[in-house]
């Protein structure tokens, strides 16, 4: 505030402006006066709304008012729906103007009631909001216009135009951060896409062995029931020697269950060792993320002593804010996306350990139905 202009500050902050002559407070008097008019207007359609309700609190004279306010509101709407009463039409709006007039008489009599439903009745939003809106800044730009001066007048435009050149500086800077950051959630997007097409491609591979599998597993039920058959015939002279085969098969199960587990061990390494180095590069990810931040942190700093300077630029330092916001939600939804990457990786090598299970089953039941169709030559051998 130190380097802004005295005659600027007061630009600036209406409040500062104070009414210098005679005349110019009487026209404030007037302004301010035509405002809780429009306040007060404002308040009784919702008062004669609720009329029972606020009739001990402004007193019989002000509400028999009202009441007739309210005759005459829903006479002329009655003659407004039937046309023709031109003459009638000419009283009764002469007569509701009065009323009003009266009305605004009695609560400007008695201030503290005024104030006292101003903020004790609720009423929405309607067009006059922005009427008497637009009156208040009218009132402050008449205030304004008669107390500034041509030097003061002055003196504002040239430090009007000092802040647009540090605006316009500080929106190139910002636009090159934001580019460097689209730059680098551009590359995490790809990276992503890509994880997301493999992992698309893993299940669609899954969902084709699983039908393939089903195939084979009723393949494999309906020839088990048709040798069950045949082998319900020759069960006993075969019974000594599948006792030998299930030794064989039990020890080579064994065997493979160690030889799986140390592939297992091995799997388990390198799916540590990917997570090491996916741990780093987030960490490392994190780090530049911060240092960006650090540097966003020192020119939001900056802007914001500048805000303290400036109270006509609080709409695009809000704007500022919002935009950071946007950034710190991508952050957010980058990171969801990491997490969800790493379950999904987790899910993945759950997947594959269940197909090797199951691959292994397989070369189990294939070996079997060989040695089936070994013993079931050898049976036939014999009965010739």
């Amino acid at each position: 505030r130190a380097g802004i202009p005295l005659g600027v500050m007061k630009l600036l902050d209406p409040c500062q402006l104070k009414p210098d002559t005679k005349e110019t407070e009487r026209i404030l008097t007037v302004l301010d006066e035509t405002v809780v008019k429009l306040e007060i207007t404002r308040l009784i359609p919702r008062i004669i709304g609720s009329l029972d309700r606020y009739a001990r609190m402004l007193g019989p004279e002000i509400t028999s008012s009202l009441r007739e306010h309210q005759k005459l509101s829903m006479e002329i709407q009655h003659l407004l729906g039937s046309p023709g009463n031109e003459e009638s039409m000419r009283a009764v709006e002469q007569r509701l103007k009065c009323s009003l007039r009266n009305i605004l008489r009695l609560f400007l009599a008695n201030p503290l009631l005024y104030h006292g439903l101003k903020y004790k009745v609720r009423v929405r939003k309607a067009p006059a909001d922005a009427f008497i809106k637009a009156f208040m800044e009218f009132r402050d730009f008449t205030l304004e216009k008669l107390l500034t001066g041509p030097d003061e007048e002055k003196e504002k435009i040239q430090f009007m135009k000092d802040i647009s050149l540090r605006v316009e500086k500080n929106m190139e800077t910002i636009s090159a951060l934001q580019e460097e950051l689209a730059a680098v959630i551009q590359t995490r997007d790809e990276e992503l896409n890509k994880k997301d097409k493999t992992i698309e491609d893993l299940k669609t591979s899954m969902e084709d062995l699983a039908k393939d599998c089903k195939a084979e597993i009723q393949h494999i039920m309906e020839e088990w029931e048709d040798q069950l058959k045949e082998d319900e015939k020759a069960s006993r002279n075969r019974c000594a020697r599948l006792k030998q085969d299930i030794q064989l098969l039990t020890a080579r199960f064994k065997a493979l269950v160690l030889e799986h587990r140390a592939s297992e061990l091995v799997l388990r390494k390198e799916k540590c060792k990917a997570e090491r180095e996916v741990q780093k590069w987030v960490q490392k990810y994190d780090i530049d993320m911060t240092e960006k931040q650090a540097t966003y942190d020192e020119l939001q700093a900056a802007y914001s002593e500048e805000k303290e300077q400036l109270s006509l630029l609080m709409e695009k330092h809000a704007l500022l804010l919002q935009e950071y916001s946007e950034i710190e939600e991508e952050r957010r939804v980058l990171k969801e996306k990491e997490e969800e990457a790493a379950r999904e990786e987790a899910r993945r090598n759950g997947a594959a350990t269940c197909i090797q299970a199951f691959w292994k089953g397989y070369l189990v039941r294939s070996i079997y139905k060989s040695k089936l169709k070994k013993g079931k030559g050898k049976g036939k051998g014999k009965g010739k």
